[in-house]
């Protein structure tokens, strides 16, 4: 993951011929393309490391990885996730995040949790200009790690996610979602409502500008209101970076000002179906052809 998130910033900063250099350094099974974007072919947009998340899933025999890092005065986190679209309207991930947390001393400590699993079932796929898409998130955030970011307890979150698609295909986005986290602590169970609400529109060809307002991370239970804006950069329909910053509105908790940048790769490796062995019918029929 390291050696693909330097190519994507090798992208951001070359032109166009070098630009292509750098593709060709992909791991062959990261297939980069330039096709359009529809139901047949339901890649995941997916709005990470926003927190708002879309009615839409990876796709059938897709795999994605995605990677971020986000850093505010408090903590310094590095989160990776795999998801895999076993049919054409779920999608699986799992993953975690580790970094550092600054203690009352100011240093740093090491701090890591996992593993994080989630389930996405796609209800409805989202049409341009027609009724909205509706999707279904249920997940858990095991109570695994060390330090700051391991959790308190035992956890499952759940959310609905709606996008309405306004204009030409992903021309103008709009995200709601509405879900909560019931906490198994040990001082007593607790549920927090969490929702979003977020937007993307295109900018200019691959450029895409975003932003949000959400109250509470499914992953990260208690986190207050929040205000997160940035932009998404699409050099295909299976790679795409993007660069936020935020900051923390109001709740018990006030989320210092951060920024984060993230890279999110596609493969259609699992496209590709391995051929049948031939069955022991077929070989003796072979077999009597070539014995005169």
């Amino acid at each position: 993951m390291r050696f693909v998130v330097i190519v994507v910033f090798m992208l951001l900063i070359l032109p166009g011929r070098a630009q292509q250099a750098a593709l060709s350094v992909l791991p062959s099974s990261v297939t980069v393309t330039t096709s359009g974007v529809g139901w047949k072919k339901p890649w995941d947009k997916k709005v990470r490391p926003f927190i708002t998340d879309d009615s839409r899933v990876v796709g059938h025999r897709l795999a994605q990885m995605e990677s971020w890092i986000r850093v505010d005065k408090e903590s310094g986190q590095h989160w990776a996730l795999a998801a895999y679209g076993p049919t054409r309207w779920l999608e699986v991930t799992a993953g975690g995040v580790w970094g550092y947390q600054v203690d009352e001393n100011s240093k740093r400590q090491l701090s890591y949790a996992l593993p994080l699993v989630q389930a996405k079932m796609l209800l409805r796929p989202y049409v341009p200009n027609k009724p909205p898409g509706v999707g279904l998130v249920v997940g858990s955030f095991l109570p695994n790690g060390k330090g700051f970011f391991r959790p308190p307890g035992y956890g499952t979150f759940a959310y609905t996610t709606i996008t309405q698609s306004i204009g030409k295909p992903d021309q103008f986005l709009l995200h709601l979602n509405l879900g909560g986290n019931y906490q198994r602590l040990p001082q007593g169970d607790t549920l927090i409502g969490t929702w979003g609400i977020g937007t993307q529109f295109r900018v200019y060809k691959g450029w895409n500008a975003v932003a949000e307002l959400f109250s509470g991370d499914p992953y990260i239970p208690g986190t207050g209101k929040a205000v997160q804006v940035g932009y998404r950069y699409f050099f295909s329909d299976l790679l795409q970076v993007d660069m936020t910053v935020g900051q923390g509105l109001a709740g018990e908790v006030i989320l210092p000002f951060w920024f984060s940048a993230g890279v999110r790769v596609v493969t259609e490796k699992f496209l590709h179906r391995r051929k049948p062995k031939e069955t022991r019918e077929q070989q003796k029929a072979l077999a009597t052809l070539l014995v005169p």
